[in-house]
């Protein structure tokens, strides 16, 4: 009676075959996939003009008056802060508010609130630079 051998894949085989799908991908999904937007996928532009920080400032810290070159959009992200376009209110900024919009070239100051700090979220866009101006005085930053 002759005895059946089990042969395995040979190593060469699986490097064969882990080298057709990392030089040509996956087989194509099923047609059952689908896509997570309606109305086609987005594109993505160059966004190499986009910036984005956190900064903390303590209760009562604040910037000078500024400006920059391009757009900015201010928004807490923890605890409360102030922002204000010179000759415009004061607007308080807690998580979950709208954000706050600056145009290029407006001047503004943004900082924490007299009595809490604030981490606020800072995205800026178009040209990089800001032209600063003197501090904020102290009745100008209680609104007075």
């Amino acid at each position: 009676m002759q005895q059946q051998t089990r042969v395995g894949v040979p190593p060469s085989t699986v490097v064969v075959g882990l080298f057709v799908i990392l030089a040509f991908g996956l087989p194509p999904i099923s047609a059952t996939d689908q896509s997570n937007f309606v109305g086609g996928d987005p594109t993505r532009p160059d966004s190499s003009d986009i910036r984005a920080l956190r900064l903390r400032f303590e209760a009562g810290a604040r910037s000078n008056w500024h400006s920059h070159a391009g757009w900015q959009i201010l928004a807490a992200d923890e605890g409360r802060g102030r922002t204000q376009a010179r000759g415009d209110a004061i607007q308080e900024m807690t998580p979950g508010d709208q954000p706050v919009y600056t145009a290029p070239g407006v001047v503004h100051w943004h900082g924490a609130s007299p009595d809490e700090h604030v981490v606020q979220l800072t995205f800026m866009g178009g040209p990089a630079g800001a032209s600063w101006f003197e501090p904020v005085t102290d009745d100008e930053y209680r609104g007075r």
